[in-house]
C-alpha cells in the first residue's frame, strides 16, 4: 500500500478596515493606557465599546473611562498556546468585567496554572511595553487580589494628545493539513510525471480534472482514469493588477480558466509568454513545467501557436 500523501497548507491574508469615532477612540485610548467604554441610553457601559446599542440599534457615542482592574466572570485554561496568541506559556482565556463596565472583555490571563484561576478572581491590565493602538496593547491580565471593586466609570471626550488611530490591519490565517483521497492522489502522482489525469463519470461520461472521486453532476463515484491535455483552450480570464504578497510575479498578469483537451471542466492557471493585453478567449495554450523539485503543477501556460479554438468548441465550459 502506498504512503498516504499529506501537505501542510496555510491560507493567510491581511484584513484592513477603517474605524468609526467610537472604535477609533477605544484603540487610541489603549495606546495611551486608557480603557474606554460607551454608555447606552439605558445606562449600561459596554466594554469593548460598540457604535450601536445592541438592544435598540440606536447610535451611541457617550464615551466613558473605566478602570484597568476588574473581575473574572468565566475562564478556560489553554495548556498549549498556538502561534500568534498573546502568551507563549500556558495561560487562561478569561472574560473580565472591568470596574465600571457592565459587560466583559475577552483576553489572556497570565497565571501559573489553572488552580490559580477562578471565577471572581480580581485582576488588572498588564500593558504592553510598546503600544500601537490595538487590542494587543493590553498584553494580558494578571491577578491583583489587592484591588477593590467599584463603579469607576467617568465621562471621557475620546480625545488624546497623539494622532488618533483611524484604521487597523488584522492578519487572518488558517493552518491546516490536507490529505488527498484516491482520486486526488492519482492526479498528483501524474503531475509529478508531467501528465494530466482526470476521471470519467460512468453515467454522463464527462471527464473531470482535477478528479474529485465523484461526479458533481450525477453524484456517482468515478473510477475510470483518463489522460487529458496537456494542451488546452482559454475559456475566460482576468487581468491581475495588484501584486500579491510573497508572490514573485510582476503585474499585470493574466489568470485564466483553461479547458484541457479531453476534459469537461476547466482548471485555472497563469498565462505567460504573451503580453497580458493579447490574451483572449479561445487562445490555445500548453503547460510550462517548473524545474525538478520546484513543484508538481505547471508554472504557467503559454501559447502553442495554433489557431484560436472556435467558440462553439468551448462555450459549454464557460
Amino acid at each position: 500500500m502506498s504512503d498516504v500523501l499529506r501537505a501542510s497548507m496555510v491560507v493567510e491574508f491581511p484584513f484592513t478596515r477603517s474605524l468609526g469615532p467610537v472604535q477609533s477612540a477605544f484603540l487610541t485610548g489603549l495606546r495611551e493606557r486608557t480603557v474606554l467604554g460607551v454608555r447606552t441610553g439605558a445606562g449600561q457601559v459596554l466594554v469593548p465599546p460598540v457604535e450601536y446599542d445592541p438592544e435598540t440599534a440606536e447610535e451611541i457615542w457617550d464615551l466613558v473611562e473605566v478602570a484597568a482592574t476588574g473581575t473574572v466572570t468565566t475562564w478556560a485554561w489553554n495548556p498549549a498556546p498556538r502561534r500568534g496568541q498573546p502568551l507563549a506559556t500556558p495561560f487562561a482565556w478569561a472574560l473580565v468585567r472591568l470596574d465600571g463596565a457592565d459587560t466583559a472583555l475577552l483576553h489572556a490571563l497570565d497565571a501559573p496554572g489553572p488552580e490559580a484561576v477562578r471565577t471572581g478572581l480580581r485582576v488588572r491590565v498588564r500593558w504592553a511595553a510598546e503600544r500601537t493602538g490595538a487590542i494587543t496593547d493590553i498584553a494580558c491580565f494578571e491577578p491583583d487580589e489587592s484591588s477593590t471593586t467599584g463603579d469607576r466609570a467617568r465621562p471621557h471626550s475620546g480625545e488624546f494628545a497623539g494622532e488618533a488611530v483611524t484604521g487597523i490591519v488584522a492578519p487572518a490565517r488558517l493552518d491546516y493539513t490536507y490529505t488527498p483521497g484516491r482520486a486526488q492522489s492519482a492526479y498528483l502522482a501524474a503531475l509529478a510525471e508531467h501528465r494530466m489525469v482526470g476521471e470519467r463519470c460512468p453515467r454522463c461520461r464527462k471527464v473531470y480534472v482535477p478528479p474529485r472521486g465523484a461526479c458533481p453532476t450525477c453524484g456517482v463515484a468515478t473510477g475510470e482514469r483518463v489522460e487529458v491535455g496537456p494542451r488546452g483552450t482559454v475559456t475566460t480570464f482576468c487581468v491581475v493588477n495588484i501584486k500579491a504578497k510573497n508572490l514573485d510575479i510582476e503585474v499585470p498578469y493574466v489568470y485564466a480558466h483553461i479547458a484541457l483537451d479531453g476534459a469537461d471542466l476547466p482548471l485555472h492557471g497563469r498565462i505567460g509568454g504573451i503580453p497580458y493585453d493579447q490574451v483572449r478567449m479561445g487562445l490555445r495554450v500548453e503547460p510550462v513545467w517548473p524545474e525538478a523539485g520546484a513543484g508538481r503543477h505547471p508554472d504557467h501556460y503559454r501559447p502553442t501557436g495554433e489557431p484560436d479554438a472556435d467558440y462553439d468548441t468551448y462555450k459549454e465550459l464557460l
